[in-house]
């Protein structure tokens, strides 16, 4: 079989797996071992896929899949380039190590009243929702992906139906049913403009359209995505609604889902709506995430609101890339959503430890913890000052790239945003070292409300009340499958620091794929369409669309033959001089 053939063989997989292990799993109702054994091995399974995606797409170029044999642009059609492989590959080992965590917590404190049947294959339409997002080659199957994701999520919020759940649930639906419908409104004005909904048709029918008119759709769909990317203003929901859910559905909704939000923004941006024409809104957007959820979570006193809250400061930074518009922006912020999507989640499952040992992520609550486990606080401190962007760790190097590219664009707006993404990882340093000294160093006798815990450990139900320390049973060690996954994504973290430079240097030649739209267009619908595509107005200088307009595309429907023009382990930086003399 030749590599062409694998990656066509593959494309669909990511989508179609999880959903087939959706299926298994609801008749394996009454069998909860089998249960957790498939959804680890169609997990696994899916994360060996992507992992193959990732190799083929950096050596072959983008490739695209016309589903069920239909054309472009009438059929469905699925694409797989740099970005979106790499993106795969991410959120495929987030959902194991996620999946894994939840087995290991259900078998050591679970019971039989836990909906392990509802939460199976839930997780698993989750992830099929996901991929298909990712893949998604024309908007409504992104449409479509994103409602997946969304009802598998309302329902993984709410398990147990608490009070507190079901409101934030509601909060979550309400706010995701309002994002969908401004998404489907931004599909319909699409497509009254231009007639089509396949991205590739769409980035070269929009270039006719008046500007008013293009701007006024790019706007509908930064509004819908920044909704779901938590975007400030836009963001006000994510800390009350996450932090309810137990903590692997936090852990994982924190990591991943506000990221399908930040990919679909990247490909608008620089698919549909190049020329930087809401540029300056996004780095303001960008400003006001970082400073609006740093200073909430300095507020915080519970551990989970106050990663929810870093979780939408640190959105900023990825915005900030994206709106720089140039290749070295967009891959730090590519490089950033890799790192981010990591760190976070190991943060969140680590809150789930401390919440088991010590019975509360009170800040109120919690001390003594350095003590009473070292592994505990091992697995806190590498991810937090990794978040906080100390040096060598993978944060510190993604912000430096970001800053690089800040200075690079040079306007007055770049170095305010640059100064603010220093104040920023200041602040974010500030505030996890504030829970390493509170919970780990403070003894536990020092706490305002230390003697007060939860009864036991909770699983998926939220039905633990509060009962006083010397009252509580011993919980006992740490489970190893809970330990193992938390410690597996932590080695993540640093696996993303050992590999910086060449992931740089991948997150760079997909920034260039994503700069040079006639390779995308090219690939779904044939050369002569990318023929036809404009030039992209707006300044070359800040748009970067000047450096990427000499990749001749291949025929429609294989991979393009952009084979990596950089060397794998490269670090091209922009306005270097590459390989065409870009």
């Amino acid at each position: 079989m030749t590599e062409v053939a694998a990656i066509e063989w593959l494309i669909p997989l990511p989508v179609l797996l999880p959903f087939l292990g959706a299926a298994a799993t609801m008749t394996l109702g009454r069998h909860p071992r089998l249960q957790r054994i498939l959804s680890i091995i169609v997990l696994a399974l899916g994360t060996a896929v992507a992992g193959a995606l990732l190799v083929l797409a950096d050596r072959n170029g983008i490739t695209a899949v016309q589903v069920g044999g239909w054309p472009a642009p009438i059929g469905i059609t699925l694409v797989s380039d740099r970005l979106s492989a790499l993106m795969l590959v991410i959120a495929y080992v987030v959902l194991l190590a996620v999946m894994v965590y939840a087995v290991g917590q259900g078998i050591r404190d679970g019971d039989e009243h836990q909906p392990v049947s509802i939460f199976q294959p839930t997780y698993l339409v989750m992830a099929a929702g996901i991929s298909n997002a990712f893949l998604a080659g024309d908007l409504f199957n992104l449409y479509v992906g994103f409602e997946v994701l969304l009802a598998s999520s309302f329902v993984l919020l709410t398990l147990g139906a608490s009070s507190d759940r079901v409101h934030a649930g509601v909060t979550y639906v309400m706010v995701s049913m309002l994002s969908s419908l401004v998404f489907l409104a931004g599909i319909a004005f699409t497509y009254a403009a231009t007639g089509t909904l396949n991205l590739a048709q769409l980035a070269v029918r929009l270039s006719a359209v008046p500007e008013g008119v293009r701007i006024a759709i790019f706007a509908v769909f930064l509004v819908a995505f920044g909704i779901k990317a938590a975007v400030f203003p836009l963001s006000s929901w994510l800390p009350d609604s996450y932090p309810t859910a137990p903590a692997p559905i936090t852990a994982v909704f924190a990591g991943l889902l506000t990221k399908v939000g930040v990919y679909a923004i990247i490909r608008a941006q620089t698919l549909l709506f190049p020329g930087g024409s809401l540029d300056n809104v996004l780095l303001v957007a960008g400003l006001a995430t970082m400073l609006f959820g740093i200073f909430g979570a300095i507020a915080q006193t519970d551990v989970k609101r106050l990663f929810s809250f870093t979780l939408v400061s640190h959105i900023g930074y990825m915005i900030f890339g994206i709106g720089l518009s140039t290749r070295l922006g967009l891959a730090g912020a590519i490089y950033y959503v890799a790192h981010h999507i990591v760190v976070q989640t190991a943060l969140f499952l680590v809150v789930g430890l401390i919440e088991r040992q010590a019975g509360s992520a009170s800040l109120r609550r919690l001390g003594s913890l350095a003590a009473a486990s070292p592994v505990l606080a091992a697995l806190y401190l590498l991810p937090a000052l990794n978040l906080g962007g100390i040096p060598p760790f993978s944060g510190f190097i993604g912000k430096v790239t970001l800053l690089e590219a800040g200075v690079e664009v040079g306007t007055p707006l770049a170095w305010v945003l640059v100064a603010g993404a220093v104040v920023t990882s200041l602040l974010t340093l500030y505030a996890v070292m504030r829970v390493w000294t509170k919970a780990f160093w403070r003894s536990r006798d020092d706490a305002p409300e230390g003697d007060m815990v939860a009864a036991r450990p909770a699983v998926l139900l939220d039905d633990v009340g509060d009962v006083a320390l010397a009252e509580r049973r011993d919980v006992g060690r740490m489970p190893t499958l809970m330990v193992g996954s938390t410690a597996a994504l932590v080695l993540v973290g640093i696996v993303l620091t050992v590999v910086a430079g060449p992931l740089i240097g991948y997150t760079e030649r997909a920034a260039g794929n994503l700069l040079d739209r006639s390779v995308y267009v090219g690939t779904v619908l044939g050369p002569q369409a990318a023929a036809e595509l404009p030039e992209a107005s707006g300044p070359a200088e800040h748009t970067g669309l000047s450096d990427a307009s000499s990749s001749q595309p291949s025929t429609a429907g294989g991979p393009r033959s952009d084979a990596p023009s950089d060397p794998p382990g490269g670090h091209p930086r922009h306005g270097a001089p590459t390989e065409d003399g870009r």
